[in-house]
């Protein structure tokens, strides 16, 4: 029998979601052995992290890799976009898989699957996303849940591509009640972001701002405040994806109180970048156009006390990125543009420069908020947590090692960096998934496929966001 290798963080400090601690962490196999004054065992490697924080692995549970969308392909793939994710310090990642065939989930989720499967560095889940609520998909839904699929999407935006009504969502919550699956929605009313959109390129309004002026932040509190309410009616677990901005926070806090089980995240780009970043010219304003889009700066304090408070539970990245080609597409109609950003690898550093260095959240708050909270909604018991027994999804975080944002230090597949020229005050020195050494200092160590699918628990979305 072959002895498992052991490997002791020395001399770090231990960061979880209850409060920090000086302490050592011993890693055996793929699992974490021991945490405190750990003495190395014969034949261990002794890694110094003295002056860093150590910290469960984050987990990202909104990307968006090899997504078919708008007649093209985000740019990263499972192979590129876990590279980034682990230099970023993410050791785990749920993906969404998209319905692409009218009557039924599987094909989907097996062709999202064969995407993965062999190509990714970290660990993987799917959140299912149905695209046709039909009878035959909603029956559907169970096979996803015996395969380890706890969460479905529902779009309420994107009229005649993605976009559900509400009597099918109204179905699909039910369903999902019953099998203890976690509805997810993308809160837009379509029907009227549709409009405005035609009305603006009607009147010759084709820049990439007018993809955020046709996309007022009331479609947002609106749609947020009907999905609550169907929620509430059907009594499903509800879980609200990028939040942008104060007034659709205020319809889940208030949805809260009401005792519905509604959830919510935000996602990085939220609260640090702004409407603004659209008027910027030509192709550059086109790298900032996602749904919902970015807000006006005033909604930045606001988004930060509600992620602060647990309204907002977590912060994803809603990684989707496209290259210049791709984004150059719609120079002259903003609604040619492929939705999306890329900011997967910016995650942990953004939040530690914007949120504890900047003193709006505490170390243990960025860690509950990107890993031991998304750890317990979506299923994933063996992370989330530096502790006896749960995966060795650990990172190893400098806050003296400052690094340039840019494409020469992204691993992003993408040919521009949004926060190119501006560096963090700190970066992560070492990432460990399942006890191997995925990322260190600069360098991808696996090959390809070390990330392994991992099954997703049911009965999770219950309970009100504390």
């Amino acid at each position: 029998m072959t002895e498992e290798r052991a490997t002791l963080l020395q001399g770090g400090r231990v960061v979880s979601a209850d409060g920090e601690y000086d302490a050592d962490v011993l890693v055996v196999g793929e699992r974490i052995a021991a945490v405190g004054d750990v003495q190395a065992p014969p034949g261990a490697t002794v890694i110094d992290v003295s002056g860093c924080r150590v910290l469960p692995g984050l987990i990202d549970n909104h990307t968006h890799l090899s997504m078919p969308f708008m007649g093209m392909m985000s740019s990263d793939d499972y192979d590129t976009g876990t590279r980034a994710a682990a230099a970023g310090g993410v050791t785990c990642l749920v993906d969404f898989a998209i319905q692409r065939e009218p009557d039924q989930l599987r094909s989907a989720l097996e062709e999202w699957q064969g995407r993965a499967e062999g190509a990714a560095h970290v660990d993987y889940g799917f959140h299912m996303a149905i695209t046709n609520a039909n009878e035959a998909t909603i029956d559907d839904m169970q096979a996803m849940t015996d395969a380890g699929v706890s969460s479905f999407k529902l779009f309420m935006a994107y009229k005649g591509e993605l976009m559900t009504r509400d009597d099918a969502m109204t179905a699909c919550l039910e369903r999902a009640r019953d099998l203890g699956a976690l509805t997810m929605v993308h809160a837009e009313n379509g029907d009227v972001i549709d409009l405005l959109v035609k009305r603006a390129l009607h009147a010759g309004q084709t820049d990439a701002i007018h993809h955020a002026l046709t996309r007022p932040e009331f479609v947002e509190a609106e749609a947020t405040s009907r999905a609550a309410r169907l929620a509430e009616y059907t009594g499903a677990s509800l879980f609200v994806v990028h939040v942008t901005c104060a007034a659709a926070a205020a319809e889940i806090e208030a949805a809260q109180q009401r005792g519905i089980a509604v959830s919510a995240e935000t996602c990085t780009q939220y609260l640090v970048n702004t409407i603004d970043d659209l008027r910027r010219p030509g192709v550059e304003g086109c790298h900032y156009i996602c749904s919902p889009p970015l807000r006006d700066a005033s909604n930045h304090e606001p988004l930060w006390d509600y992620v602060r408070r647990g309204v907002l539970e977590s912060v994803s990245t809603d990684h989707c990125p496209f290259t210049n080609e791709q984004k150059s597409r719609g120079l002259h109609d903003f609604s040619l543009v492929p939705n999306g950003m890329p900011v997967i690898q910016h995650r942990l550093a953004k939040l530690w420069d914007e949120g504890v260095v900047a003193g709006r959240l505490t170390p243990s708050q960025l860690v509950d908020r990107t890993s031991t909270t998304i750890a317990r909604r979506f299923g994933l018991a063996g992370k989330g947590a530096i502790a006896p027994g749960k995966d060795a999804d650990v990172v190893v975080f400098d806050p003296a090692a400052p690094r340039d944002y840019g494409t020469h230090t992204s691993f992003m597949n993408v040919d521009y960096d949004v926060y190119e020229g501006e560096t963090a005050s700190g970066s992560v020195r070492h990432t460990f998934s399942r006890g191997t050494l995925v990322y260190d200092r600069g360098q991808i160590l696996t090959e390809p496929g070390h990330g392994r699918f991992v099954a997703r628990s049911t009965a999770v979305g219950a309970g009100v966001a504390a």
